[in-house]
């Protein structure tokens, strides 16, 4: 198949490049990503900790996917998200079940009152600590796994070279800080690096258009000779490879 070809398919899977909540199904057998091995489990952490009693908000929820899964009352459940089709999703999908659900992006206040919860939860979203430690009641607990500044990184060279990365800085011990100075008491932490392949370029074309904040400004026109150095890549290796990076945090009031 010649490139000219190829670029077809990758333009393909450009306009197809749109997420429903949090679905990476269209890529499944075409990448894989590790999130789900690291060193310990986010899942786990939140269960070995909430009660039935306990209000709870899930910052960031995405299309409320994680949040439903945990089996919470609902009438004990906030959750914000700021990315406008996830708003959407969630507007339709958890107000009705009745989940206390704002729409709310980083630098607005969170729309709830002070000391409003006994855990607030966040899976990869950005948060504002001493917003977190306000709405947290006394003894309340902020559990939360994060992007890390690595992140990608090798893959958004690949294919934005010289791009800035949008997490730097963004690293377990600068956070532990910043928890530990506005009073927090770290009760767990922790950081890894898993590996992400992707085994066709076109895989990577969605990839990096549904996630913009990332790859900004790509795109098959833009980036067409460095999609090319990833196809020859694929034909030599198998793959194309980069890292993940995560950490994790656990931090009472």
């Amino acid at each position: 198949m010649n490139m000219n070809e190829m670029k077809k398919i990758w333009l393909s899977e450009e306009k197809a490049a749109h997420i429903h909540g949090w679905d990476f199904s269209r890529l499944d057998g075409r990448f894989n990503s590790s999130d789900d091995d690291l060193d310990w489990d986010y899942r786990q952490l939140i269960l070995d900790r909430i009660k039935p009693d306990m209000r709870i908000l899930d910052m960031d929820t995405g299309g409320g996917e994680f949040l439903l899964s945990l089996g919470h009352p609902c009438d004990k459940t906030s959750a914000t998200e700021g990315y406008p089709p996830n708003v959407k999703l969630c507007r339709e999908k958890l107000i009705p079940l009745g989940i206390d659900f704002h729409e709310w992006r980083m630098g607005m206040a969170l729309p709830f009152a002070d000391e409003s919860f006994d855990m607030v939860i966040n899976r990869h979203g950005s948060y504002d600590i001493p917003e977190i430690w306000r709405v947290l009641k006394n003894g309340g607990i902020f559990i939360t796994q994060q992007v890390g500044g690595d992140n990608d990184s090798e893959l958004v060279q690949l294919l934005c070279p010289g791009k800035k990365p949008l997490y730097e800085g963004h690293y377990l011990g600068t956070e532990l800080a910043k928890f530990r100075e506005k009073g927090f008491n770290v009760t767990a932490g922790g950081e890894c690096y898993r590996p992400i392949e992707f085994y066709d370029t076109g895989a990577l074309v969605w990839f990096a258009r549904v996630i913009p904040w990332e790859f900004g400004g790509f795109s098959v026109e833009s980036c067409f000779d460095r999609l090319c150095m990833a196809q020859k890549l694929i034909e030599e290796n198998g793959k194309v490879s980069g890292r993940i990076h995560r950490f994790m945090i656990t931090a009472e009031k």
